[in-house]
This record gives C-alpha cells, sequence and structure tokens, in this order.
C-alpha cells in the first residue's frame, strides 16, 4: 500500500524543508511520496527543486496559468501514484505525526480519516478569535446545508487522508480551499473515522484567508447544494412548505375571525395548504422519485400529513388553552414541528428515496481508540 502526500503550496518557501524533513521522520517505514503542487509567485518553486534533487520522495509540479488550493489538490490526485492520499497544508500547523495514526485506521478499512479540532483530545488553539468565528461560520454553514456533511465535526479541514476508491470515477470541481467537503458531498464512500488532533500556530509565511476566498467558499456551498438531490430537496421542500405556510396562515386568519374555533379553523385551513403542498411536491420536489402510482402517493401523503395536522392543531390547542400563547404565533409552532414530521417521512416512505448509509466513529470511541 503505497501513501501519497499532497501539499498544495502558495507561496510557502521557508516552509518547505522543514515540512519535508518532518514528513521523511514521521513515514520511515512507509512506502510513500511526497507531491507538491505550487502556485507561488515568490521563490518557492526554486526550493522545491533544490528539495526533489536530494530527496527522492519528493515530486513537484508549479503551475503557472491556474491557482487555487482546490484545484491543487485535483492536481495532485492525478499525480498521484499511491492507493492512499493524503492532504495537507505546507505551513506546519498540520503535524505530519498524525500520518501513520491516519494510516492505521485506513488500514484498518476505513475509507476516510479525518483529523478533528473538535472532539476530545482536539484543539484549534492555533488560530486566532477571529479566525476561530469565522471558521466556526464556515464549519456549521456547511453543516446546516450539505446532509453528506452533518455528521462531521470538523468537515472544512484541509487535513485528511482517504482510499483512491473514494474519487475514482468522481468529477471533483471544488472552488476556493475546502476540498474536503467536496470530496464528502462527491466522494464514494462508506466510513468515515475522526482522529483529535490540536491545530498549530503557523510557524512562517502568511495565511491565505481573505474576502474572495470566503465569496468563493459561499459559491462552492451553492454549487454543492444545487448539485445535490437531497439538498435541493430539502430546499424546495421548504420553499413549498412556505408556500403552505401562506396558504394555511390566510385560511386560518379568515376562519378565525369569521367565528370558528381556534381547533376548527387550524383543521381546515391545514387541510387545504395540505392538498397544495402535495401537488407542489409531487410536481417539483419529489418529480424524480416517483416510485409508484400518483394515487398511491396521495395516499401516503395524505396518511402522513393527517398525522402532521394531528400533530400541528394539538399543539396549537395546547398552547393557545394552556399556555396561553398569541393564536399565531400558537400556529406558526404548530406548523414548524408538523413540517420537520412530514419532510421526514414524505423522503422516505411517501416518495421511498435512498439513503447513503456511512459509518462516522463517534468522538468517544475515537478519543479512547487514541
Amino acid at each position: 500500500m503505497k501513501l501519497s502526500v499532497i501539499i498544495p503550496t502558495y507561496n510557502e518557501q521557508d516552509n518547505i524543508f522543514t515540512v519535508t524533513e518532518l514528513i521523511d521522520k514521521a513515514l520511515q517505514h512507509v512506502n510513500y511520496e511526497i507531491i507538491f503542487v505550487d502556485d507561488s509567485s515568490d521563490n518557492t518553486p526554486d526550493v522545491l527543486s533544490q528539495v526533489a534533487k536530494v530527496n527522492a520522495h519528493v515530486r513537484y509540479e508549479h503551475r503557472i496559468d491556474e491557482r487555487g488550493l482546490g484545484t491543487a489538490v485535483v492536481r495532485g490526485f492525478e499525480l498521484a501514484q499511491g492507493d492512499v492520499l493524503a492532504i495537507m497544508d505546507a505551513d506546519l500547523q498540520h503535524p505530519p505525526e498524525m500520518l501513520n495514526t491516519m494510516l492505521e485506521e485506513i488500514q484498518k478499512g476505513i475509507d476516510v480519516v479525518v483529523p478533528s479540532r473538535f472532539i476530545p483530545g482536539g484543539s484549534d488553539g492555533g488560530l486566532s478569535l477571529l479566525r476561530k468565528i469565522i471558521s466556526a461560520g464556515a464549519r456549521y454553514m456547511a453543516r446546516l446545508a450539505l446532509h453528506s456533511v452533518r455528521q462531521s465535526t470538523d468537515p472544512t479541514s484541509g487535513f485528511f487522508m482517504i482510499r483512491r476508491e473514494v474519487i475514482a470515477g468522481v468529477i471533483l470541481r471544488p472552488i476556493g480551499w475546502k476540498i474536503l467537503i467536496e470530496i464528502l458531498a462527491r466522494g464514494n464512500y462508506k466510513s468515515i473515522i475522526e482522529i483529535p488532533y490540536a491545530f498549530r500556530s503557523r510557524s512562517a509565511g502568511e495565511s491565505k484567508m481573505s474576502v474572495q476566498e470566503q465569496w468563493n467558499y459561499i459559491k462552492h456551498i451553492s454549487l454543492l447544494v444545487y448539485d445535490s438531490p437531497i439538498d435541493r430537496r430539502f430546499i424546495l421542500f421548504a420553499l413549498v412548505g412556505l408556500s403552505g405556510v401562506m396558504v394555511n396562515m390566510a385560511v386560518y386568519i379568515v376562519a378565525v375571525r369569521f367565528g370558528l374555533t381556534v381547533t376548527l379553523a387550524g383543521f381546515i385551513s391545514a387541510l387545504i395548504a395540505l392538498l397544495s403542498n402535495f401537488i407542489l411536491n409531487d410536481r417539483i420536489t419529489w418529480s424524480d422519485s416517483k416510485n409508484s402510482g400518483w394515487l398511491f402517493r396521495a395516499s401516503k401523503y395524505l396518511i402522513t400529513s393527517l398525522i402532521g395536522i394531528g400533530i400541528d392543531v394539538g399543539i396549537l390547542t395546547f398552547l393557545d388553552h394552556n399556555v396561553h400563547i398569541h393564536y399565531v404565533m400558537a400556529n406558526l409552532i404548530g406548523i414548524f414541528v408538523a413540517t420537520a414530521w412530514n419532510y421526514l417521512l414524505s423522503n422516505y416512505w411517501t416518495w421511498h428515496t435512498a439513503k447513503r448509509k456511512v459509518l462516522i466513529t463517534s468522538s468517544e470511541q475515537v478519543s479512547k481508540r487514541v
């Protein structure tokens, strides 16, 4: 089993010798290669040339007409000869001594190994307060938007290891600097493990964080959501649900003002919104998942939604009569809970979409093993 360590570089001339020496020391008993993909405008290419002449493990490519960490990693995948691919930065914030521990997990059959700063034993102490805030925002944005990264504690990490099969036949289209999110969203894998590590302070050079990179990250997440049926489906469902909320609330308020009880008005408005939502969801949200006849789907949706109506009406009645919340707020809370129920049952029963099973070892299990 050969390991390819891929390191994208941009103006890291002061770190090349050190990171190479540390990797050599860490991987003394491993069949490995180090591939630098360089976009630098300083003397980094000259330093890489010197290192490659004296170290048989090192290869490099200097790109002139292209730039970007994500595309550099993809180019590294193309150049790599290994069965296992590791990605890390050259700035020494990713400890090379972790590579052996990561490789051990791969050898046990794990597909993706991600050192995490956010499980017991991990630390992000190498970041300033501002960078921690930005990093947290990026992580939670990804986990909220993309189902495939939701269970990972550190999906924006630039330090990870994968089997080559994870990207075999996969078209990677990264924008900017967060290549792991691209792989988690598009890759072929069944198991992930997270191991704790301490993120270090940069020893030399300057951070590549910029407003442009943050904008690229937002575009990247948006593209992945657009390309992911399950994530796009949830957004469409939410939009259909929003239209249903408008229908529901309009009918509900009119009915209450015409003298109907809160309970009866809630039932009628929810029933009308149900019909509107089914038609829109069947034609738009799950247009690619019609595994049964229209009447059968409508029947299952009706059963699911009637239970949802019961949840909605039960909650708003309880809140209105017992907690004395304003009747409009009570209905909104009931709608929110019922919507979550309706989406889960609609996705996995009414339109019966398959869910990819991915094993992610818990942080407690990982910290005990490490």
